[in-house]
């Protein structure tokens, strides 16, 4: 399995869903850089289960302990392992699908790919996965903001055929934790918040979509061709469980718009070269502009509800199933967070590569180039 993302700064997810433990090693992260646990802690408990009535109720505290790679609060330039023990585990939740497989779920596909899965909780497929990438983001985060000035704002943009437009210049973190459905329109998410436990009481589960602004990015993060920066975000987008489509910038939206309304005018702001609109979404070919970087994922419906459903066992038998255990009626709110992680580590390793390449981050001097 492709359990390893990142080349410069490069992440290891480990564990799974009812499993011991869970967690991530990152390799990669450059010597000196401060890191408390509780910075790592408060993104995971925005990330951790139970936390509201719109979530799953499985209680977990989801304590991180950091078992190498920093010292005295700095990191060592060594791999940095962070682990997570599994506190309320319930395998035997699942007894009933051992050899069942969930509609719109990994369980067959697992099979078939591998002739054995985890049928408790779906394993590695489960989303308990992505605690490892948020531990991890919160160290990227750390890295880019204090490097270069990046800050990472995600927040809840849809749920179900509830939308709400937000002004990436101006929100902020504090905007979008005011409420339980991290949507930072309070109208909205009080509207959104009724639909999910609507849905919950029905047995049934709703989709929805995150959008995640980066700010203060440096222009010229990316590669050419197969690296481009808009590709690697959709990779770390599209490798979420349950994320079923990305957009970058104006998306599929822009096809309703000419080239001379879609094209964002460059002009001279000091010695910064700025757009005065923003449809490229911060990414102009593959490339950084030092715009703000606007993307947006797409999640599906939870697949296991609490809905009769038809489905075939592992012999092909033909039979009704209705999901038990606890699961996210709607995991988009909770998903804001590992979004906002994965738009840190491709920034991170982008970053590093273009370090690596050039001896620095952002424009070039053609005059005295490196």
């Amino acid at each position: 399995m492709a359990n390893t993302f990142g080349r410069a700064f490069r992440v290891t997810t480990w564990g799974e869903s009812h499993g011991d433990a869970v967690g991530v090693v990152v390799d990669g992260c450059p010597p000196q850089l401060p890191i408390e646990l509780s910075e790592i802690q408060s993104e995971l408990d925005r990330r951790r289960p139970g936390q509201s009535s719109i979530t799953t109720q499985r209680r977990e505290p989801d304590t991180a302990q950091i078992l190498s790679g920093v010292f005295e609060g700095l990191t060592l330039g060594t791999p940095i392992l962070v682990g997570v023990w599994n506190k309320d585990a319930r395998g035997k939740d699942y007894d009933y699908m051992r050899r069942l497989f969930r509609p719109s779920h990994a369980d067959y596909t697992y099979q078939a790919k591998y002739g054995i899965r985890n049928w408790k909780g779906g394993g590695r497929a489960s989303a308990r996965e992505t605690i490892g990438r948020v531990a991890a983001g919160a160290i990227a985060k750390k890295f880019l903001s204090l490097e270069y000035g990046i800050e990472i704002v995600g927040y809840v943009k849809q749920i179900w055929q509830i939308a709400v437009e937000v002004d990436t210049e101006a929100v902020t973190r504090e905007d979008v934790e005011a409420n339980i459905a991290r949507c930072p329109d309070s109208d909205a998410a009080a509207r959104i918040i009724a639909r999910i436990d609507e849905a919950r009481k029905n047995g049934d589960s709703l989709g929805g979509v995150v959008e995640v602004v980066a700010r203060n990015v440096p222009p010229g993060l990316g590669e050419p061709v197969f690296d481009k920066l808009d590709a690697e975000l959709a990779k770390a987008m599209l490798s979420l469980p349950a994320c079923k489509g990305f957009e970058v910038g104006s998306g599929f939206g822009g096809i309703s718009l000419t080239g001379s309304s879609h094209n964002d005018a460059f002009y001279a702001d000091g010695e910064r070269v700025r757009t005065r609109s923003n449809n490229s979404g911060g990414i102009q070919g593959g490339l950084s502009n030092g715009e703000n970087i606007v993307v947006r994922a797409a999640f599906k419906p939870t697949a296991t509800i609490n809905t009769d459903q038809e489905t075939v066992d592992e012999s092909g038998a033909s039979t009704v199933m209705r999901g038990r255990g606890r699961h996210d009626p709607c995991v988009v709110p909770r998903a804001v967070p590992i979004v906002e992680a994965m738009m840190a580590l491709v920034l991170a390793d982008q970053a590093l590569r273009q370090r690596g390449q050039t001896g620095s981050v952002g424009m070039v001097d053609l005059e005295n180039p490196v």
